[in-house]
């Protein structure tokens, strides 16, 4: 059922117990969804998830609000003194006193620990360089956009310029999948395509290896490039995007062992998908959320999986990918010190992250 078109009828009834699955769901306060949830009357309240955390502390609070509404403060509160200086300031107290403050309510219990039958997880990064027109295409925008966000940041504050750096962010991303994705002229006629070409290498040695393989992108628009390349080499797929109707048939395909290669959009098949015939997974572009990540390579790295699976990170060198996986381990840094008892360094991510993420291609 969804939460808000049920909502009369799940707020008539009192219950004993009200366990809320996948609350990552209602990570944003302010949905539907977790508007619905918190007038829910139950005695006994349980969140169950696999990433409560997965981009700010936030999140956090919104699961908690509708456990026990209070016990973090309300949502500004808890910004000022807790999401503020743990993620702007990097203050190392404050985060050890969340994480003592929340951990008595929350029962962690690792992939490691509960399916310890599953094979073995190898995660690979395999880097390449841009070169000859493409170099010169990024170092174009990333000046262009560096200048940009400069000026939108000068005259509205950091704050308020998100949307203007993730534009800019966005276009770099885009040269470093294939220049075919910047809308400009002068980028259609570009010949270099270093990671499409570093994939192409990769992918016919892998299926005649007898693999199978899981592809992932952010961007549909790179998914039908790599379509038009699979189709020249004659190598079979299927694809699953949110435009995909067939979803279905497109898994039992794969399933089946009739196609090699699944192509799949991050946010349309990243989670509720069972595919363990896959012994393949294959990041094409890092996503600024690392949980998100996670949970496209466990559609493949899951109960049922019997064959070790081998994670490939494609990552353009020196470029602003690079500075994507550094965030993603500040992110994962972050969540494994709320939840786990461990210490760590900070993760913090703002106005002095800009020089790096603009930063010039190395030599």
């Amino acid at each position: 059922p969804l939460l808000w078109r049920d909502a009369a009828e799940l707020t008539r009834h009192r219950y004993h117990l009200l366990i809320l699955d996948e609350a990552q769901t209602v990570k944003n306060a302010r949905s539907q969804g977790a508007e619905v949830v918190r007038k829910i009357v139950a005695r006994h309240r349980l969140c169950l998830t696999g990433t409560p955390l997965e981009n700010h502390l936030g999140e956090l609070w919104s699961q908690f609000d509708f456990l026990l509404p209070g016990f973090l403060g309300n949502n500004q509160t808890f910004t000022k003194y807790w999401r503020t200086p743990i993620e702007k300031q990097g203050d190392t107290q404050r985060r050890d006193l969340l994480a003592r403050r929340v951990r008595p309510f929350i029962l962690r219990r690792k992939k490691e620990e509960v399916a310890r039958e599953l094979p073995l997880k190898t995660i690979i990064v395999r880097k390449v360089e841009l070169v000859g027109s493409q170099r010169d295409l990024y170092e174009t925008v990333r000046v262009a956009m560096d200048e940009k966000v400069r000026e939108e940041i000068a005259s509205k504050g950091f704050n308020r310029s998100q949307i203007v750096i993730l534009d800019a962010l966005l276009k770099l991303r885009q040269v470093c999948c294939d220049p075919r994705l910047v809308k400009a002229k002068a980028a259609q006629k570009i010949k270099e395509r270093a990671k499409l070409d570093l994939l192409m290498t990769m992918l016919p040695e892998q299926v005649e290896e007898g693999r199978r393989i899981l592809l992932f992108s952010q961007f549909t628009s790179m998914l039908a490039l790599i379509e038009k390349e699979l189709k020249l080499v004659g190598l079979d797929y299927v694809i699953l995007t949110g435009d995909t109707r067939d979803r279905e048939e497109q898994v039992r395909r794969f399933q089946a062992g009739e196609v090699p290669i699944f192509l799949i959009s991050l946010r349309a098949g990243g989670v509720g998908l069972n595919l363990t015939a896959a012994d393949t997974v294959i990041h094409y572009d890092p996503w600024w959320n690392p949980a998100a990540e996670n949970q496209a390579t466990d559609r493949a790295h899951r109960l049922g999986q019997d064959k070790p699976v081998f994670v490939y990170k494609l990552i353009v060198a020196g470029s602003i990918e690079e500075k994507i996986l550094a965030l993603q381990e500040r992110k994962a840094e972050l969540a494994e010190r709320i939840l786990s008892a461990d210490r760590g360094v900070d993760a913090k991510f703002g106005r002095d992250d800009i020089a790096a993420l603009f930063a010039p291609l190395p030599n």
